[in-house]
């Protein structure tokens, strides 16, 4: 029994896959409660799936996917940022629009093309898959992604609840919002190889989303993100070994069986809340 329980441990491929849990939790978790309270979710989706492009152009010009995954994301963030100041269209519209453009360009340029290039793997990702290379590329993301946020906490919450009252005091709302979604391209980066470019956004909402239901403090809403995704994400790749089973979907099930644990706990709470308050005797 023992030795079938510790059977994943024995392999290599495993062994790095859960480095690559470990590696990404942190900056995927930390970044969906900046983009829960701010209400990015949208954003983040758009993002991630409009990367597309960038990936094959770098794959034809023989650059790095990572450089080109992480260009064509903050075109795609700079880009809807400029038609909301000059549209009349709403913000999520226009998140609709580009996502689905920059999508199907990248689509139509992997059809166009003759080339090699392992399109499941990307829109997917292979953690079981994951080299030492990816692992020492994502690390290094990581560290940088999870400094920026938590040197700049203080700054991207006051962005995040208020914006004008941030500008007032003598921050700058326009830096804070670029900073922000350059972490968010660079931690699609970070999980292209191991989620892939469709289930990327799961690690980036679904986490803070779970926290934000059941603490009321930033500080405890961080460690319940990052606590929820670590165990996702280690929890995933161990059930798919056994259930022979896709990796990143079974990641992102997992967390959403949590959210609505999560949801339902929540809902517990505040019904036994109304109850003891209607229970109680009025003198």
């Amino acid at each position: 029994m023992l030795d079938t329980l510790i059977a994943p441990l024995q392999f290599p491929f495993m062994l790095n896959a859960f480095g690559i849990a470990i590696i990404i939790a942190f900056p995927s978790a930390i970044l969906s409660c900046f983009l829960v309270l701010k209400g990015w979710a949208l954003m983040g989706d758009s993002v991630s799936h409009a990367t597309l492009p960038g990936i094959v152009l770098a794959f034809i010009l023989g650059l790095p996917l990572i450089a080109g995954a992480f260009a064509a994301g903050m075109v795609c963030a700079t880009g809807i940022g400029y038609l909301a100041n000059n549209c009349r269209v709403k913000y999520d519209a226009l998140m609709g629009v580009v996502f689905a453009g920059m999508f199907g360009i990248g689509m139509l340029m992997v059809t166009a093309i003759d080339s090699n290039v392992h399109l499941t793997h990307v829109l997917f990702g292979n953690m079981l898959g994951i080299s030492h290379h990816d692992l020492l590329v994502s690390g290094l993301l990581a560290l940088v992604i999870v400094a920026i946020l938590l040197l700049k906490w203080r700054d991207f919450l006051l962005y995040a609840f208020d914006p004008a009252q941030a500008r007032a005091s003598g921050l700058n709302p326009a830096l804070l919002h670029y900073l922000l979604l350059a972490c968010m391209s660079l931690t699609i980066v970070a999980t292209l190889t191991s989620v892939g470019l469709i289930l990327a956004v799961a690690l980036m909402v679904t986490p803070g989303a779970i926290a934000f239901l059941l603490v009321r403090s930033f500080a405890r809403m961080l460690l319940v993100a990052v606590a929820a995704c670590l165990l996702a994400l280690l929890a995933g790749a161990y059930l798919s070994f056994f259930i022979d089973s896709d990796t990143a979907a079974t990641v992102v099930l997992l967390l959403t069986l949590m959210f609505v644990a999560a949801f339902v706990y929540r809902l517990h709470v505040t019904h036994g809340h109304s109850r003891r308050r209607v229970a109680r005797p009025h003198n």
